[in-house]
């Protein structure tokens, strides 16, 4: 079977930056499942993307399918012949064949004996599936946005205009979104705007870098990196590499080169933030930062020509960015005329949700919770009330309404500016913190109590009217928030109950058509974010359940316990102890009658149990007071040495003694046992 490269390239008008991507690796696993659902063997299935080009090469793709044996089962034998005859179903089944009924063959199965016919087909030639897969990957492509151009009624997401379809050397005949594929592609627009023949698949990247265009969305994105930082070492600076930005800039050129320019030292009077936001949203521009980190009046662009004069695209570039920094400045100078607090009457004319109120009730609502947080964990009382009051002032200036992405920044520094606490100013920026379940979380306590209350008053307000997050759907980020309050409680180490919060939180909404079960749905649903939590450090799902099988409602002791009985679940002992523990939860649940909290020393018998009993005994005078201050892990440690007595006493104790108060008394050392366990998990359940 001989192999070659396949080489699929749909050319068009420049598509969306922020497609490509997905794009080209959806048309890539499109032509990757075909090749496979149709049993054609390859090596290796390569996506490249640029802004006007989505391509899939495939390399040692065989040239056919493989041969194969096919298996037909028609009716029953009991069916297929009356007194030795065949009767029309056989008769039937055999044209079907194209064979005579003779030529059949039985199939014996564990229901019976069939008839049945076996053949050996022949692989199709690859180059003869190819366009039906092509179309098929093509057809499923996830387009954010199809348009039609022309007369056409073909839709996608640009206008098409070549499509290049070879297999080795030879053109595949196919048609794809009205286009009869060829092997001509396209070079640069300006550099190398002529028509490519393609002579072979593998000659594709070579073609087009020689033609100016770097199809391979890596190096390309390389190339670019490559060249932001040399130039920036020419400038003296150091150049901040957003990798969405890159990733964004990427694809808006084929072939990237590196500029510098420069802007107006007195934007600099301007909040850093506001001219990057401005820079990036605006002209997809990487700014630089001088020895103290400190932003200097010089931006990098990407350019998609290699110009003879480069100044001239320079300057063209300045002039662009000039009316967009002066913007900044105005929204800046405009905010400032007026102090942050001057703008909490406005938010009452802000919709926050519609059975919810306006941002103003939420402020309210948060203000008393931030409060009461703050008392709990040390804060400032007053400091977190402001804060609040003060948290969504921002929304509704200049600034952030033109640059959503600088809310709390903006906040943070307007109150600096009307000399509000730092700790207040702090907090307004802090509030939003972690965005992610990585990030950072806020350094100041009155910054934790606002990011806590804030998110919980969310978390109750939606599931309160309704609006809970389904698998697919969470348009108020529930999930994002309450990972949020676990992170905060959990690296700040606030030894906060979850369930007073949720209560106090509830507390603060007036009217909410779900109120009464309210807590506990919200709390069990944030509880349940620990699973995800516990992945992302490496904990197992049947530890996770071990701890949640508890009524633990402090997340910074269900951490605690996750990270003990992982570390536990890691020890030689823990497979024997969980094993034991889960037969004597079996054992007790068959009881009708309550069993007895404490073992009578005179009715033990054997010496397996009066070691038992002496090993569980001294284990809770030790663990005990581990357990009272969290040392989970230590005391786990220490109850892992139970693992010889327990052992020893299934081998030689009858439990289920014929005497009741023998048997009673056993069952009260099983539940002891059990105890000690369930001070920290249920590790029963380590077993599943």
């Amino acid at each position: 079977m001989a192999v070659d490269t396949f080489l699929l390239e749909l050319g068009a008008e420049e598509l969306p930056p922020g497609a490509i991507d997905a794009l080209s690796d959806a048309l890539a696993d499109g032509i990757r499942r075909g090749l496979a659902d149709a049993d054609i063997t390859f090596a290796d299935v390569h996506a490249w993307a640029t802004p006007r080009r989505l391509a899939v090469q495939v390399t040692e793709l065989a040239d056919r399918q493989p041969d194969r044996e096919v298996e037909r089962r028609g009716p029953a034998l009991a069916a297929a012949y009356k007194d030795g005859e065949p009767t029309k179903a056989a008769q039937g089944f055999a044209r079907s064949c194209g064979v005579d009924v003779a030529d059949l063959i039985h199939l014996e199965t564990d229901k019976g004996t069939w008839l049945g016919y076996r053949e050996r087909q022949s692989g199709e030639a690859t180059t003869a599936l190819l366009p039906a897969i092509a179309a098929k990957a093509v057809a499923a492509l996830p387009v954010p946005k199809n348009m039609r151009w022309g007369a056409s009624r073909i839709e996608f997401s640009r206008p098409v205009h070549w499509l290049v379809m070879l297999y080795g050397s030879d053109i595949v005949d196919a048609e794809i979104l009205g286009l009869s594929a060829g092997r001509t592609t396209r070079g640069h627009r300006f550099h190398a705007p002529e028509a490519i023949d393609l002579a072979h698949a593998d000659d594709y990247l070579v073609a087009l870098e020689n033609a100016w265009v770097l199809a391979d969305r890596e190096k390309r994105r390389e190339r670019i990196r490559e060249q932001v930082l040399s130039e920036a070492e020419v400038q003296e600076a150091t150049a901040v590499i957003d990798e969405d930005l890159l990733i964004e800039v990427s694809g808006l050129v084929e072939w990237p080169v590196a500029l510098a320019g420069s802007f107006d030292e007195r934007f600099l009077e301007v909040p850093a933030e506001c001219l990057i936001s401005s820079m990036k949203a605006n002209q997809k521009y990487f700014h630089l930062l001088d020895d103290a980190g400190k932003l200097k009046p010089l931006f990098i662009t990407i350019a998609n020509i290699d110009s003879q004069d480069p100044q001239q695209v320079i300057e063209g570039n300045e002039k662009v960015i000039r009316p967009r920094l002066a913007d900044a400045a105005f929204f800046y100078d405009t905010d400032r005329k007026q102090p942050l607090a001057s703008r909490i009457d406005g938010l009452t004319s802000v919709l926050f949700q519609k059975q919810l109120g306006t941002l103003a009730d939420k402020a309210h609502r948060t203000a008393a919770v931030a409060a009461f947080i703050a008392g709990r964990i040390g804060g400032d009382v007053a400091h977190a009330r402001r804060a609040a009051e003060l948290g969504k002032c921002d929304l509704i200036t200049e600034m952030v309404l033109e640059f959503p992405e600088l809310q709390g920044i903006m906040g943070r520094y307007y109150a600096s500016q009307d000399g509000e606490p730092a700790d207040v100013a702090q907090a307004l920026e802090e509030q939003y913190l972690p965005r992610f379940a990585t990030d950072a979380i806020p350094e100041t306590r009155t910054g934790l109590a606002l990011a806590l209350a804030d998110r919980l008053d969310t978390l109750t307000g939606i599931f309160g009217i309704g609006a809970r997050p389904t698998g697919t759907k969470d348009p108020f980020a529930l999930r994002r928030a309450s990972i949020g309050v676990l992170n905060i409680l959990v690296k700040g180490e606030l030894d906060l109950d979850l369930r007073e919060l949720l209560e106090l939180a509830a507390a603060q909404h007036q009217e909410l058509p779900y109120a009464e079960s309210l807590v506990e749905e919200v709390l069990t649903y944030m509880l349940d974010r620990f699973r995800a939590w516990g992945q992302d450090e490496g904990i197992e799902a049947e530890v996770y359940h071990a701890v949640r099988a508890r009524p633990v409602t402090r997340p910074l002791d269900f951490a605690r316990r996750l990270r003990a009985v992982h570390a536990f679940a890691q020890r030689e002992e823990a497979s024997a102890l969980a094993a034991a523990n889960k037969r004597v939860a079996n054992i007790l649940a068959k009881q009708d009658s309550r069993v007895v909290a404490n073992v009578d020393p005179a009715l033990l018998q054997e010496s397996a149990e009066e070691a038992l009993f002496k090993a569980i005994a001294g284990q809770r005078e030790a663990v005990m007071p581990l357990f009272a201050e969290g040392r989970y892990r230590e005391a786990l440690d220490a109850l892992a040495s139970l693992r010889d007595p327990v052992d020893t006493f299934f081998d030689q104790v009858m439990v289920m003694a014929e005497d009741d108060a023998t048997r009673t008394n056993r069952l009260a050392l099983l539940a002891g046992l059990q105890g000690l366990f369930l001070e920290v998990a249920d590790i029963a359940l380590l077993q599943q």
